[in-house]
């Protein structure tokens, strides 16, 4: 990996950095209902502010498709961020433009301001040269501290740094040295545990993974793949017909490496997601209308057993459809075993990082990725946007 020029590198005192973050967090009724990746980004702001720094923060919201949407406000975010760092936070209601600028170039050394939406420019997504240029005209030097988007080659992520002095914030430094070194040599025994819908995402991923665990688990709805593969009658469950193939291949292949992989003997099934009549059934057994939603018992007691000598544990993709309460019994055992285990634990961001905020348990594992999709990228040897264009 390429080595990217690091924050403290940079000379920010009293000047304008334009940060760019990945506060893409749900919001309802107005209001903020997930602070994970806010907080993530507190060290890098408050770091900067120790240095008197005017700090200009930018991020996108959902899709808006390249136009304004008040659904996709981050107004509600700049009310969060003011409490969380105990100073007024200025929202600009625009990202670009000589209004913006006028409003930017009379920041005070300290102050903190935070753009609109990003993506209700479509030029953002398209990667245009001259979007990339009026963001860059706010700031005398860049932070990219937005892992989640890393992967993304956006004019934000990779045009800006073309423009301005620039280095990797703190956050996405821990996240490509913490990735990075968790392919490179992971103490052994290494055990991931995979979920997710689809093969396809996963592909590249599955097979440089090969090459350094020991242990493979497959569950949630991407083990409903496997199962149907090898055979099983999975009913009405969610899977993915054209991934038959490649889930036979990588049994193949891991059988040929001596790699375990241990898939669901046993699941919990329901007629949809809302229903509140479950059963625990032998994988094999399920009845017409049967819907796979969760591991049962026996599987989960199986994936217990595997991480009892763990060293290193990589965790990616929920057990189960935790979005419903009926749903979330497997994850939460094995987030509780993780949390016990004296091994390196490192979650792979999107609905697992969600899914252990949401249970309170942060703090419990080693590290926690801010970006599923980018995490993926980067553990798959691919090399990020981002980080080739902090790189330069």
């Amino acid at each position: 990996m390429t080595q990217m020029k690091k924050l403290e590198d940079l000379i920010v005192r009293d000047k304008r950095v334009l940060v760019r973050v990945d506060f893409n967090v749900p919001i309802h009724n107005g209001r903020v209902t997930d602070e994970l990746r806010i907080e993530a980004a507190l060290p890098t702001i408050q770091y900067l502010l120790s240095q008197r720094a005017k700090v200009i923060l930018a991020s996108h919201l959902g899709r808006p498709d390249g136009k304004p949407d008040q659904k996709y406000s981050l107004e509600p975010v700049a009310v969060l961020l003011s409490k969380l760092l105990k100073r007024e936070v200025l929202f600009l209601h625009d990202c670009v433009g000589e209004d913006i600028e006028e409003k930017v170039m009379q920041m005070r050394s300290g102050q903190v301001a935070l753009l609109e939406n990003l993506r209700y420019h479509a030029e953002e997504e398209a990667g245009d040269a001259t979007f990339a240029r009026g963001l860059a005209n706010l700031g005398e030097v860049y932070v990219d501290d937005a892992f989640a988007v890393a992967h993304r080659a956006h004019a934000s992520v990779v045009g800006v740094p073309k423009l301005l002095p620039h280095a990797a914030g703190k956050l996405l430094q821990a996240e490509v040295s913490t990735l990075t070194g968790l392919m490179a040599a992971p103490k052994k025994p290494f055990v991931a545990i995979i979920g997710g819908a689809k093969i396809s995402d996963k592909i590249e991923f599955m097979k440089n993974l090969m090459k350094k665990a020991d242990t493979i688990v497959i569950s949630g709805a991407m083990a409903n793949t496997f199962l149907a593969a090898q055979g099983h009658n999975m009913r009405e469950s969610v899977l993915d017909k054209k991934g038959f193939a490649v889930a036979r291949e990588i049994l193949a292949t891991a059988q040929r490496k001596n790699i375990e992989v241990i898939l669901p003997v046993d699941v919990v099934v329901a007629s949809s997601p809302s229903s509140k009549r479950t059963r625990t059934v032998t994988v094999g057994q399920l009845d017409d209308g049967d819907m796979a939603l969760d591991i049962g018992p026996a599987s989960t007691t199986n994936i217990h057993v595997a991480l009892q000598d763990a060293q290193t544990i990589f965790w990616n993709g929920t057990l189960g459809y935790t979005e419903e309460e009926a749903f979330r019994t497997a994850s939460t055992a094995v987030a509780k075993t993780i949390a016990s285990s004296k091994a390196l634990s490192v979650i792979g961001g999107g609905d697992t990082a969600g899914f252990i905020d949401s249970i309170g348990m942060n703090s419990k594992f080693g590290f926690v990725s801010t970006g599923g999709g980018a995490a993926l990228e980067l553990l798959s040897g691919k090399k990020l946007p981002a980080v080739v264009a902090l790189s330069r």
